[in-house]
């Protein structure tokens, strides 16, 4: 089974803030479908640097990201925090944590927030890049909040992956497989053609 990069960077945050002492986030589908939307919408808006040059409004999380996730509305919770990040390249989870995700003050500080008690990833890239990453913060009490109508089943997710979804993750990092493939097969039928000649 295919692992969901998105579920993995929850884990590796888990891991940070428990190694600090700080409390285990519960990995939210919502917040994790909302973050997807967020870097969905930001797709495009990376820097020369790896700078998300992107700030949608505060009532898209209510008015877009959340209908078109299917969050109940009546359990839309507080955002406590977010991180968002690009590069141009797809990066394993723990190398996206630590050089997209956590690479400033800023950041760490919204990491070792102690009022934090949920988590969501998303992530999603353009064909050959830059890919984003975003991570929503909540103070919400665990399965109350950014609940998802029928668990989530009606999502149609068509790019990227989000924590806590059990949809396997569509479009990121197989770009290296793939191309792997296309030379193995080119270089299978040369040698086909080669030996019929």
């Amino acid at each position: 089974m295919t692992r969901n990069p998105a579920s993995d960077i929850v884990d590796i945050i888990n891991k940070n803030r428990t190694d600090q002492k700080l409390p285990h986030l519960n990995d939210s589908p919502g917040l994790g479908c909302m973050a997807l939307q967020y870097v969905e919408l930001c797709k495009g808006n990376c820097s020369d640097n790896n700078a998300v040059n992107c700030k949608p409004p505060e009532e898209d999380f209510t008015e877009v990201f959340a209908p078109n996730c299917g969050v109940e509305l009546p359990t839309f919770g507080t955002i406590t925090g977010h991180i968002v990040g690009c590069q141009r390249e797809y990066l394993e989870p723990s190398l996206a944590f630590s050089q997209v995700l956590i690479k400033d003050k800023n950041s760490v500080s919204v990491l070792k927030n102690k009022t934090h008690t949920e988590v969501g990833v998303g992530l999603v890239g353009l064909h050959k890049g830059p890919f984003f990453w975003c991570v929503l913060f909540s103070n919400g009490q665990t399965n109350s909040t950014f609940v998802l109508e029928n668990r989530g089943a009606g999502i149609q997710q068509k790019k990227g992956c989000y924590s806590g979804s059990s949809t396997p993750c569509s479009g990121i990092g197989h770009t290296r497989t793939v191309s792997l493939f296309n030379i193995f097969f080119i270089s299978f039928v040369s040698v086909l053609l080669l030996t019929l000649l």
